[in-house]
């Protein structure tokens, strides 16, 4: 965990903007991120495990 990524950085990983992160943790949506004090950071494991979950196969396929 010591390669902890800042809102920007993470952004374009998931391929949004860091204004977009941002509402997404208060919405309860988006990668999981860690909270220390005021600091957000994201670990790109978790990064890559949302992203996992967002794989389908078609338009028509839910994603969950």
């Amino acid at each position: 965990m010591e390669n902890l990524l800042t809102t920007n950085q993470a952004a374009p990983r998931v391929g949004v903007s860091p204004g977009t992160l941002a509402n997404w943790r208060v919405q309860g949506v988006g990668p999981k991120f860690i909270r220390a004090g005021a600091r957000i950071a994201y670990d790109p494991a978790d990064i890559e495990a949302w992203k996992a979950t967002r794989r389908v196969g078609s338009t028509s396929e839910r994603v969950a």
